[in-house]
This record gives C-alpha cells, structure tokens and sequence, in this order.
C-alpha cells in the first residue's frame, strides 16, 4: 500500500509508524534539555568561586552526590503520579504536552543566577519528567499491535533518539560554559526543552490513535487507586505488612544521620505505600497468567534497579573523578568534563542497531533471547566496564593522573550493557504490565530507575569512607553476580511470562487501523 493513501494515523516510514518520528524528536530535544542538565549538575554544585567557568554552589562532594542521588531519584519516582494522572484523567497525549510546557519553564528558571531559581528549577523538572517521561515510552509501545516484532526495533529507534539529544547536549554544554557560564548552560537546556515542544504539539495529527484520555468505557473495568488502597482494609495480612513497613519508615525518619533524614522518612513511607498499591494490583488481576506475569515484571524491576544504581555513576562518581584526576588534554586542548558523559550517548549511535540486530538474528536462530536474558546480560557487561574504572584509579595513585582511555573503554562496555537491556526492559514493560495499569508500570520501572539513581548518589556519598578503588571492584563484583543469578533462574521465570513474548512478526499498515493502546 501506498503510503500516501494512508490516514495520518497509518503512514509509515521506513517501515515504522511515523509517530514514531514524532515522539522520537520530542523525547531527542527533552533528553538534550535533560543531559545537558545532569552533565554540569554536581560540577557545578562543588565549583568554588575561583572556577573559570564562574562560581558554583561551593558544596562538598558528598553533599553534591547527596543532592544527586535525591535529585535523579526524584525525577524518575514522579513518574507514578504522572502515569496515573495519564491512566485515570488526562490521557498519555495530554500529560506528555503539560510536562513538556513545565520543563520549559523548569529549565528557563535554572538560567537564573539566584538560589531560589536552582531549587526551583530542579522541582519543575523534576515534575515535567515525571508527567512526560513514563508517558510518552507507552505512547511507543501503542503504535505497535500485540505481537508485533517490529516493537523492540521500534523502542531501539526510539532509544537512538534519546541518545542523539543526550550526544547534543552534552557535546555543547561543556563549550557553552566555558564561554558563557553555567547558567547560559542551562539555558540551553531550556531553548531545547522549547524545540521539543513545538515538534510535539507539531506532530499531533500522526498520533491521533494513541495516548487519548480515557473514555467511560475505558474505565469500566478500571480500579481506581482509592479502590486499591479500600480492599487494602479488607485485607488483614496485606494491611498488616503495609503497617509494618509504615512504622519502620517513620522510626527510620528520626534516626537516620545527617540533614536528609527526613527524606529517608518520606521516601521509606512512599515505598510502604507503592508496596501496598503492588499487592493489591495483584490480588485484582483476573487469572494466575496475569498474576505470574506481574510477579516477572517486579523482578525485572529489581533488575532496572541494580542496573542503574552502577550505570548513573557517569553523572555523579565518574564526572567528578574526570574532572578531578583525568588527564583531559588531546593535541593542547583540555576537553571539558561532559563531553565524555557524551561518550555514552555517542557509542549508542554507532552501535545501537548492530546490537538490535544481533539479538534479533539470534532469536531468529532459536537462541536464546528473551527479554529477561537481555537485561541479565546487559547488566553484567555493563559491570564489567567497572573494571576500567580500578584500572584508571590505580593509573591514579602511580602516575598522579589517569588516561582518558580508561573512561573511554568504560563508557563503552556501559553502552553495550545499557542497549542490550534499557530499550528492551521498556518494551518488556509493554508486554507484560496489564492493560488497564499501562501507565502506572511504566511510571513503576521509572520510579525502578530513580531509586537505582538514589543508589547511585548512596555509592558517591561512600566513595568518600572507603575510596573509589573499593567503590567500583564492589560494583563490578556484585552487578555480574547479580546478572549470573537472573541467567540461572531464567527458565523458571520464563515459564511464569507463559509465553508473552512468543509468536512476534511483523504487522503491516492495514492491520494497525483503528489500534488502539489497550490493545496491548
């Protein structure tokens, strides 16, 4: 068929929907708003005030890792209420439009040399990804009819546009500060944010078929938070372990050392809570399939956890590590810190597609290639990187500086971890999470990657006590442990998806008319 006779809502390009393209550059640009961010982020809370980039913040390192970890976590746990706000009212297109708008106005008023302006922009941000981010990687999910093959391809595509804002940003940022400032750093980030909004709301007419706000008949089957939380009375077991875990997370609120107790508190009671909503989710889910298939999906939860509390070392521990003991110089001229953060970004457009194809023509083969596997063999290359990072330490400690090739070769055994598991757990997500709840586990596996975040500021904090040489043979050890022990249980854990990922092909034009995203 033609793809001129198609409806906006059918065309392809490339054999892809080309809302696909749409929600590809706005994520592009929102990613460039947000890594061009995170790039100066803790170098910029630590700058003194004789920084040739201008002052910073004049923290100490631990209080910026502190401040990281809350910060990252934060800005991935908001996408519960983001993903429920899309669920229960606004719909995924809608809520995307309204995160996009307050990230714009987060980013412009981080621009602002005042204190007030850099908490405040950190709130909206942390607000506008939370009602963007787990919303608009449904909306991918969406555009493909169950069964699909091109799905995971599909995420992969997406993924590289994530990763080409990420490049951007942080290609440019560290030059914009240098000439300009941190502030017109982030200013950049906002003009970007402004970009990606105007292709979103541009785009419109090619995503009519996905993300609308949820109609009466949508709902008539839902089960409302509050409903949750109700049956949640009626269950004494259930009630029990939730009041449990309530009062450990209050007495850990006024025990806990240092300023930040009280988000320790808050935090540990809002996971109570996310426990009880878990639970009862599952007791609401009609059959033992879909029962089996939630409890995979925490699994893989945990998995995203473990993952990310190593991998956003390159924002915190690694960032401060280059920008304090890195020989940066290349033919006369330092290279600024962020620029390696866009090493990651970089290696994922060169190899991004090899990989996606590797794993394809793999499970064309029969080999094995679930999703679990992926994610359990991402993250074990990914650790492995790790041990780049002990080699430069201990290049550190006999020479009084390291080699730019040991950060190179870390970021690139990171990259391949992150492409063999990140875009297949979202697409994972796609497949296994029950309909009616789409958005709220996709607002779940982002608050996964939060707390990984929170992890990975909790590992910086440590870095201080026992030293980075300890800090990164600990992650290298434990992340391939922890990846071995997903592979030896996977045939057990592939029996409870009872086939979810079995039966992919590739679905044409025609029969995606009218689809729908319950349709998952």
């Amino acid at each position: 068929m033609s793809t001129v006779s198609l409806k906006p809502n059918q065309k392809e390009l490339f054999g892809h929907p080309i809302g696909l393209y749409v929600l590809f550059f706005t994520e592009m640009w929102e990613r460039f708003s947000y890594y061009g961010m995170r790039a100066i982020l803790v170098i910029y809370m630590i700058a003194q005030s004789t920084d040739p980039n201008g002052p910073g913040l004049g923290w100490t390192e631990i209080e910026a890792y502190k401040l990281y970890g809350w910060y990252v976590m934060l800005v991935y746990v908001i996408s519960i209420p983001g993903g429920i706000l899309a669920d229960k009212l606004l719909g995924q297109k809608k809520t995307v439009m309204l995160g996009a708008i307050i990230l714009v106005a987060g980013h412009a008023t981080l621009a602002i040399e005042a204190n007030w302006a850099f908490f405040t922009g950190l709130g909206l941000i942390v607000l506008g990804v939370g009602a963007l981010k787990p919303n608009i990687s449904t909306m991918v999910g969406g555009l493909y009819k169950k069964n699909d093959i091109r799905r995971d391809k599909g995420f992969s595509i997406f993924y590289i546009g994530i990763n080409l804002g990420s490049l951007l940003a942080t290609s440019l940022v560290g030059i914009v500060v240098a000439k300009w400032g941190w502030h017109a750093g982030f200013g950049m980030a906002g003009i970007a944010m402004l970009f990606g909004l105007v292709v979103y709301i541009y785009g419109q007419k090619y995503i009519t078929h996905v993300g609308n706000k949820p109609t009466a008949e949508d709902k008539k089957d839902d089960v409302s938070i509050i409903e949750l939380f109700s049956n949640l009375l009626k269950s004494p077991l259930h009630l029990s372990i939730v009041v449990v875990l309530l009062a450990l997370s209050i007495y850990a609120g006024f025990t806990f050392e240092g300023v930040d107790h009280w988000g320790y508190g808050a935090l540990f009671i809002f996971l109570s809570l996310v426990v009880g909503m878990l639970m009862m989710i599952y007791k609401s889910l009609e059959d033992q399939i879909m029962k089996d298939r939630f409890l995979v999906l925490l699994l893989s939860f945990l998995i995203v956890i473990v993952f990310w509390g190593a991998f956003e070392q390159a924002g915190g521990l690694m960032s401060v590590y280059t920008e304090q003991k890195t020989d940066r110089m290349l033919l006369g001229f330092e290279i600024p810190t962020p620029m390696f953060q866009g090493l990651n970004a970089g290696f994922i457009l060169l190899f991004a597609v090899l990989v996606a194809n590797i794993w394809a023509k793999r499970k064309l083969k029969g080999k094995e290639a679930s999703s679990l596997f992926k994610m359990a063999v991402g993250t074990i290359i990914m650790g492995l990187g790790f041990v780049f990072m002990i080699f430069a330490v201990r290049d550190y400690e006999a020479n009084g500086s390291s080699a730019m090739y040991w950060l190179i070769l870390a970021y690139l055994f990171h990259t391949i971890g992150e492409l063999s598991s990140s875009p297949v757990s979202l697409s994972f997500i796609t497949k296994l999470a029950p309909v009616k709840y789409a958005s709220l586990m996709m607002g779940v596996y982002f608050a996964a990657t939060g707390l990984g975040g929170k992890v990975a500021g909790i590992l910086g904090e440590k870095s201080a006590e026992f030293g980075e040489y300890a800090i990164f043979i600990g992650i290298t050890v434990f992340t391939v442990a922890f990846g071995l022990l997903v592979i030896a249980l996977l045939k057990p854990l592939k029996r409870l998806t009872h086939g979810a990922e079995e039966n992919e092909r590739v679905i044409d034009a025609d029969e995606t008319e009218g689809f729908e995203l319950a349709d998952n």
